[in-house]
């Protein structure tokens, strides 16, 4: 995928949006709605009122990045439509991206290392 990747904070905004604004328009949102700087790396997820529809919009050092993606057949999974937002990890986005049910992705799992051989 062309985007975010690694250990970035996403942050999904449970509420449709107006699919027709652009990055400025939701960047705006961002401030405004949730209240937090578009211009902070975090990856800030959209949805609109059909739900095969998403759009993300973040900053990557260098400008303002609009990523919009509709699914040919099916629906992404959401979270409940309520006000507020949703965190995810890299992981549960590209699972939500590939339309996946993302809550079936799990945090990273620490091992102990073994001491000895058993």
């Amino acid at each position: 995928m062309i985007g975010p990747t690694g250990a970035v904070r996403v942050m999904v905004a449970t509420k449709p949006v107006d699919f027709r604004k652009g990055a400025e328009g939701l960047a705006a949102l961002v401030r405004e709605s949730i209240g937090a700087d578009p211009f902070s790396g975090t990856v800030y997820v959209f949805r609109a009122r059909r739900a095969d529809r998403i759009k993300l919009v973040y900053f990557d050092g260098t400008g303002v990045c609009l990523f919009s993606k509709r699914l040919e057949d099916g629906k992404f999974q959401w979270p409940a439509i309520a006000d507020g937002v949703v965190r995810l990890s890299a992981a549960q986005l590209q699972a939500l991206l590939e339309g996946l049910d993302w809550r079936r992705v799990h945090e990273r799992r620490e091992t102990q290392v073994p001491v000895a051989a058993s």
